[in-house]
């Protein structure tokens, strides 16, 4: 399963990088068929339905061609990663520097694991993060607001976007 999920990706990449799109994830679950493989791409300027029909068009061919998934039968969702998309790994970071976004750590960072702010600066390990406030009283939010924390990107369990609007 793990090889035929590697060459799935494979193609993806092959095929949004094609199109000028970013692959966030390719995800396959279930079994038999309820099998459902997702894929989430992105682009700076945003995704559009049209960008999702055809990615969608011309990878399900290519995978029905290969036979990249074996058994044949699967649901295909092509879609967006959404205004509150994860970041994973340093290219998000820095690509979103200067955005609002929550994340929440594997070890506490001044006795909280869960921050909200805008993201300063990042250097590849170490994201500058001017925060929103934490925990979970009001008080405590009001004393941590606008506050600079230095945060590992090692000690980042999740991050996502917040949407701005």
């Amino acid at each position: 399963m793990a090889a035929s999920l590697e060459h799935v990706q494979e193609i993806t990449r092959r095929v949004a990088d094609s199109m000028g799109l970013e692959v966030v994830e390719v995800d396959l679950r279930g079994g038999g068929k309820a099998r459902t493989l997702r894929i989430t791409i992105d682009k700076p300027e945003g995704v559009t339905h049209e960008d999702c029909a055809t990615l969608s068009r011309e990878v399900g061919t290519i995978f029905d061609v290969e036979g990249a998934i074996p058994g044949g039968s699967y649901t295909l969702e092509v879609t967006s990663p959404g205004l509150d998309r994860p970041l994973r790994g340093a290219r998000d970071f820095e690509r979103f520097t200067g955005s609002k976004l929550k994340l929440v750590t594997k070890e506490p960072v001044n006795n909280n694991r869960y921050f909200e702010g805008r993201l300063q600066q990042f250097d590849g390990q170490r994201l500058v993060l001017e925060t929103a406030g934490g925990g979970k009283s009001k008080k405590k939010q009001q004393a941590e607001a606008g506050k600079q924390v230095v945060l590992e990107l090692a000690n980042v369990e999740r991050a996502n976007l917040v949407p701005e609007i």
